[in-house]
């Protein structure tokens, strides 16, 4: 058994115990046990439909989590420049690989946004949501520290790349969760009011856009009004492409797990709308969570992500370095948008959007991604004994 660190241990593990933030890394840690729980619940019937075997997924999350665990930890004892360094080399090559799928991509569903690996497919723009947020901080934080640098015009610059590659695959749900947590970085940075309203105004006309020329975009908007208004499945929208028919397939049946849930679910392994549900291990995770469980695990699901991103912020309360803030509220927004949406989704509340449920859905390249975002926030978040930020 090992010895208990000791605040004396100057070591650069007891160092790392001391100044973490230990509650953000136990809530972390549990989604990462429920992780495993919800791919043993939920992805054998899947497998078994694909006639694969029943432990595929399994195995393969259980290598990911685990991986991830690993990450987590490794990035949280860097420096915040050290932060600073892996962010940038993380972000070219993202966008190099994001640009690669292009044309050398795995085609799913219409998009190109995967890079087919042995045993896996990869898909880059998951890794320039964390990456970006702290250049883009960096970039920021630097134009208004130097007289003369252009930090805010070449991170506009870097977003008009992202932007680019990710409406050219098409991603657009991934495009909105980054000009979210850019133009949150900006108006935490000080932008004028004025030029917040202007970006805002251009989000939204770029939201009209998107419904006018993409038409699974259109498609998916349409389909969930027509939910909303209790249109039987019959009245879905005619023009709908059969991705996005099944996408509203998966809603509904995700509402009817909730709702066969109830309070305290049926039971581990007692879900039974999973057995139907193409993505029940991965997009819809939070529904066979729903069903088996009952809405009091939601309910912790929903209070461990609503945790980790208040913690986040409170833990910038009196910090005075600009990157740090800039970049922790780039990450802290983009882990809870990321989980917002896809709950949301769930649930019927938002249009549908093919994004994972941090650390619980199924998938290599978001794992990773998520773990490396947390990693770079407990970094960026760590504290002496005396209270100062590391």
């Amino acid at each position: 058994m090992l010895p208990p660190l000791s605040r004396a241990d100057t070591s650069l593990l007891g160092r790392w115990w001391w100044t973490v933030d230990r509650w953000t890394l136990l809530a972390i840690g549990t989604l990462i046990g429920l992780g495993y729980v919800m791919m043993l619940a939920a992805s054998p019937a899947v497998a078994e439909r694909i006639n694969q075997s029943r432990d595929i997924f399994i195995l393969k999350q259980v290598f990911f989590l685990s991986l991830a665990g690993a990450i987590v930890v490794v990035v949280s004892l860097l420096s915040p420049r050290g932060v600073r360094r892996v962010a940038l080399a993380g972000c070219l090559i993202a966008l190099a690989l994001t640009a690669l799928t292009l044309v050398a991509g795995v085609e799913i569903k219409g998009a190109r946004r995967w890079i087919a690996l042995p045993g896996m497919s990869l898909q880059p723009s998951e890794f320039v949501k964390p990456c970006f947020a702290v250049v883009a901080a960096w970039l920021m934080a630097e134009g208004k520290r130097t007289a003369g640098f252009p930090g805010m015009l070449v991170a506009f610059g870097g977003f008009a790349v992202i932007a680019v590659l990710l409406k050219s695959q098409p991603d657009i749900g991934m495009l909105a969760v980054i000009s979210g947590v850019f133009f949150t970085q900006l108006f935490v940075g000080g932008l004028n009011i004025v030029l917040v309203g202007i970006g805002l105004a251009g989000m939204a006309g770029a939201a009209v856009a998107a419904f006018i020329f993409f038409p699974h975009v259109h498609a998916r908007v349409l389909n969930f009004l027509s939910q909303s208004s209790h249109t039987p499945p019959g009245g879905l929208h005619p023009g709908a492409p059969g991705a996005d028919l099944m996408q509203n397939y998966q809603v509904m049946r995700s509402l009817e797990a909730f709702g066969n849930g109830g309070l305290w679910g049926r039971g581990p392994g007692e879900g039974r709308v999973k057995d139907v549900l193409p993505d029940a291990h991965a997009d819809t995770v939070f529904a066979v969570a729903g069903e088996e469980f009952g809405m009091v695990l939601c309910l912790i699901i929903l209070g461990l992500f609503a945790f980790i991103v208040l913690r986040g912020l409170l833990r910038l309360l009196g910090e005075s370095d600009l990157f740090v803030i800039l970049a922790a509220t780039g990450l802290v927004a983009s882990f809870g948008l990321q989980a917002f949406v896809n709950m949301a989704s769930t649930l019927a509340l938002i249009p549908t959007k093919g994004m994972t449920l941090p650390f619980l859905s199924y998938g290599g390249s978001s794992v990773l991604a998520v773990a490396l975002g947390i990693g770079m926030l407990l970094a960026l978040t760590r504290r002496r004994h005396g209270g100062e930020l590391l």
